[in-house]
């Protein structure tokens, strides 16, 4: 490593867990907070509402945060941007899964570069992903292909990590702790 110093205080990785406006990234957002970071934003503004979603995200942030936008080479972006000082809020891992759905990229490819760079990360990282399988089978293959992938990167990516906090409510409750 450099000689940058380490944050301290927070666990390498963390995965925030939850539904649709269930408070997960303001929650992953708050874990952060006093710290120099930078955001690593999957979210495309590819209509209007979604133009607005992004806004509020970046307005509740404020300008201390740095941010990074990468739709689709999400792993090799992390890995570029990981160090020991600042750490990265990546939001979010569903919208990454369909924007590779999107592009007719391998998932699950992708998923394994992506726990490859979990396993060992250069500096602290914290992963908004929402946890759909809960809800109504999609009446779509295209939908239940989309439910299964998001279910198997909540599965890889939470066994990688060393905390996993599921919010409900704007309630966290972790799931796993490691030190």
């Amino acid at each position: 490593m450099t000689g940058l110093p380490q944050v301290t205080g927070l666990p390498t990785t963390t995965l925030v867990l939850g539904g649709a406006r269930s408070g997960k990234s303001a929650y992953a957002e708050a874990l952060l907070e006093g710290r120099p970071s930078l955001y690593l934003a999957t979210g495309q503004a590819l209509d209007g509402e979604m133009a607005e979603r992004i806004d509020h995200h970046r307005r509740r942030r404020g300008s201390a945060w740095s941010t990074l936008e990468e739709p689709v080479e999400l792993p090799d972006a992390l890995d570029n941007v990981l160090r020991p000082d600042r750490p990265v809020l990546v939001d979010c891992l569903t919208m990454w899964i369909s924007n590779l759905m999107l592009a007719e990229r391998d998932v699950e490819r992708a998923l394994g570069r992506l726990c490859e760079v979990l396993a060992q990360p250069a500096g602290p990282v914290v992963l908004v992903s929402n946890e759909i399988g809960m809800g109504l089978v999609p009446d779509n293959p295209m939908g239940r292909r989309f439910r299964d992938h998001q279910g198997r990167v909540n599965q890889r990516v939470a066994a990688i990590c060393h905390r996993v906090v599921f919010v409900a409510a704007g309630l966290p409750l972790v799931l796993k702790d490691l030190p």
